[in-house]
């Protein structure tokens, strides 16, 4: 066993230990919070909660599997032919989509046996495409003007289709990619000239909802409510999740209650999914929640080892930009548990239920992994190919299959 594992599975293995030990938590995690969705709500029973979160689990790993032996090179030319189609599924989703348990507005797409959130597939690809146009443009001294087309197109279009229905997640989107072209060294001028753009149009964005409601039902209402919630005082806050959530945090304080005796997770309506954090740490207590967090810094000391031991600049920005997401959403999905933050619909990643968001995030770090498998040649850093050598090399590669394929025959 010993012998295969070390002869398919490559990477690093710090990175592949702390994915299993998240794949068991999300386990015990979603069978525990899933008596809310079957004895309040009235859906399904906690074993086909189990079963359906085992089977993402399954698919997730054969996701890693297959991803970590793929090389990351070939991620710069996938991300920028996989960028129109992140804007197809996401205009999918905002003129056919359909809404999930209660959600105010369209962001997924119904494929019969299965649900999809283009969002999140659509952050993955864009932090991909980002790495590979720092990597294009380090060094060279850019006006701003030649960064709009290749680099705020496609990141303002992704943010603005995602931000009709999704504020956070479009914050997140946006919030990640500003600080992976600052850590690519982009020059900060043009950071700060693309933020002040980006909060131009999301005043402008605002005041055509508000003088044509009927375009955006809900969406502005919703986000105002939410934080006009957060930003009042205790006695007139009227946040139903956020104040049981943190009633849950309190009751855990310590020990705990114990394994699958938590009885806030019957009145949080997303308790398994935005607000689990709150019911872990209900039933786990102080510990529980304290071994949460150090699995998430785990993850960032291994992503950024992985980084700075990459070989081409590439690698580094690539396993940077697949990895920010993942801790911001996770910061954020906390953060809203004990009232840090607006209430903002962010579950944590790789605990929290849902097949969309825990295969995404197994494709981002497969795509981590995969810079992992690859050593500098004598601890130096590599000159990254450029496009048209990916270019060639995979067209090599398919001739050579082919004929291969011939001779068999």
């Amino acid at each position: 066993m010993q012998e295969w594992l070390s002869k398919h599975i490559k990477g690093d293995k710090g990175l592949w230990a702390l994915i299993l030990i998240f794949s068991l938590a999300t386990l015990v995690a979603v069978y525990s919070t899933s008596t809310n969705l079957v004895y309040v709500v009235g859906k399904g029973t906690p074993t086909g909660y189990l079963f359906k979160q085992l089977v993402f689990v399954v698919v997730g790993f054969f996701v890693l599997y297959g991803m970590h032996k793929i090389s990351y090179t070939r991620f710069r030319l996938a991300a920028k032919l996989l960028i129109p189609v992140a804007v197809l599924f996401l205009l999918m989703a905002l003129f056919t989509g359909t809404t999930i348990e209660g959600a105010n507005a369209s962001r997924w797409l119904n494929f019969g046996f299965f649900s999809f959130q283009p969002s999140a597939f659509a952050l993955v690809v864009l932090m991909a495409y980002v790495a590979s146009y720092l990597t294009k443009t380090y060094g060279k001294k850019l006006t701003f003007k030649e960064t709009i087309l290749p680099l705020w197109l496609p990141v303002g279009t992704i943010t603005a289709l995602v931000m009709i229905s999704n504020l956070s997640t479009a914050v997140l989107i946006l919030t990640s990619v500003l600080i992976l072209i600052f850590l690519g060294r982009f020059p900060f001028k043009h950071i700060l000239s693309a933020m002040l753009i980006a909060i131009a149009f999301l005043g402008l964005f605002f005041l055509v909802v508000k003088a044509f409601p009927d375009a955006f039902p809900n969406r502005v209402d919703t986000w105002m409510s939410r934080i006009e919630s957060f930003t009042a005082s205790e006695d007139e806050k009227e946040g139903y999740q956020i104040e049981r959530s943190k009633m849950a945090i309190a009751k855990g304080i310590g020990l705990g209650q114990g394994p699958g005796k938590s009885t806030m997770k019957n009145f949080l309506p997303q308790s398994s999914s935005d607000f689990i954090f709150a019911i872990i740490t209900e039933e786990w207590g102080t510990v529980g929640a304290i071994f949460i967090m150090l699995l998430y810094i785990l993850l960032l000391v291994r992503i950024v080892a992985i980084s700075l031991k990459a070989p081409t600049l590439y690698g580094q920005l690539l396993a940077l930009g697949l990895g920010i997401p993942i801790l911001l959403q996770a910061v954020i999905n906390m953060g809203v548990a004990v009232e840090l933050f607006p209430v903002t619909g962010q579950n944590l990643p790789l605990i929290s239920s849902g097949g969309t968001s825990f295969l995404v995030t197994c494709i981002a770090l497969g795509g981590i992994l995969s810079v992992s498998v690859q050593k500098r040649k004598d601890g130096k850093m590599e000159k990254d190919k450029t496009e048209a050598d990916i270019e060639e090399e995979l067209a090599e590669s398919a001739l050579r299959q082919m004929k291969k394929n011939t001779n068999v025959e």
